[in-house]
């Protein structure tokens, strides 16, 4: 049975690597950045380092994510990264192997393009899993049970939704909804709203700091941005109440999802998921407010797993230590 070192998370927001032996050992921002030259495009930063980049820039840098809705969009510059990414962690070429997790909707033709592209880095043997089914093994769940699972994995830029039993995806969806989609709507609104431009990793802030389900919510924070009009400098404390609208649809959407899925799904199935209730994990289950507005808007059962943000990755680090779970999991894939 192969043995397998490292698992990684290539998300649209994040990289996250676990190790075998040695834990959670990574995450990094899934950012390159880079400016033209005359052979072509030239790499400034990448990871934590491309992030400080953000905003502060001249016009031909540019700094980006390679990849996108689990989707690569640059398969050197996300090369280039996961190198970067890997060699900090002193991995071995041509002798250590790598569990990928990839998004419950990925079509194979993006399936052998990953298997490329680790097989290119140097990775023995490759091994592809759902990254929905390692988010319900970290929350603790039995995937090996008869009992239905159904969870929501809501990440930087999708949100992955499945519903799960005896090891396998009896059905799943995938939307092109995560957190860099409501960094970009905030940026908007508040250059609409309140003429002031602001950078994506303001907003990103302001998400985190301000965002609120709540609906008298009174989280404000100052941001510094330019006058559309002016085009100077100018200060301007944004409230929770000014993202609402931004994060209402977004988990509106999502819930209406969940509902048609719910309901299409026989009736035993939908009565496990009723008994075990949906599972929310993802770094965008952690918004303020979200248990709130779920019980007025959900009419099913719920959790939002604790430390969601980091269950996915951690859920596939104990299939490192579960060769057993692991190879049932993949005569079902």
């Amino acid at each position: 049975m192969v043995k397998y070192k490292y698992a990684i998370e290539i998300g649209g927001s994040y990289t996250k690597i676990y190790v075998k032996d040695n834990g959670f050992a990574l995450c990094e921002p899934t950012l390159v950045a880079a400016e033209p030259t005359a052979q072509g495009y030239k790499v400034l930063a990448l990871g934590n380092a491309a992030k400080e980049m953000l905003g502060k820039t001249n016009d031909f840098v540019e700094v980006f994510s390679p990849i996108s809705n689990g989707q690569i969009n640059n398969y050197e510059y996300l090369k280039e990264l996961l190198i970067y990414f890997f060699e900090k962690l002193n991995f071995k070429r041509k002798r250590d192997n790598v569990i990928v997790l990839t998004s419950v909707a990925m079509s194979p033709k993006s399936k052998e393009t990953f298997l490329s592209l680790m097989y290119e880095i140097g990775f023995k043997q490759v091994m592809l899993i759902p990254s929905i089914i390692c988010s319900l093994i970290g929350a603790g769940k039995n995937i090996s049970s008869t009992k239905t699972n159904m969870i929501v994995n809501i990440g930087g830029a999708n949100t992955d939704i499945a519903v799960v039993n005896m090891n396998s995806i009896i059905k799943g969806a995938s939307l092109g909804l995560g957190g860099r989609a409501v960094d970009v709507a905030i940026a908007n609104t508040i250059a609409y709203s309140h003429g002031l431009v602001i950078g994506l990793g303001t907003s990103e802030k302001l998400k985190l700091e301000v965002g609120s389900l709540y609906l008298n919510d009174t989280l404000n924070m100052e941001v510094t941005g330019v006058d559309v009009e002016s085009k100077l400098p100018r200060s301007y404390i944004i409230s929770s109440s000014d993202l609402l609208p931004v994060l209402e649809p977004f988990y509106d959407e999502i819930i209406r999802t969940l509902d048609v899925t719910i309901t299409s799904l026989p009736p035993e199935l939908t009565s496990d998921i009723i008994n075990n209730g949906v599972y929310f994990v993802g770094g965008m289950s952690q918004i303020n407010g979200l248990e709130n507005f779920l019980k007025r808007k959900f009419k099913y059962p719920f959790k939002i797993v604790e430390d969601g943000e980091n269950v996915t990755i951690l859920g596939a680090g104990k299939l490192l230590d579960d060769l057993k779970l692991l190879e049932s999991i993949t005569e079902n894939i």
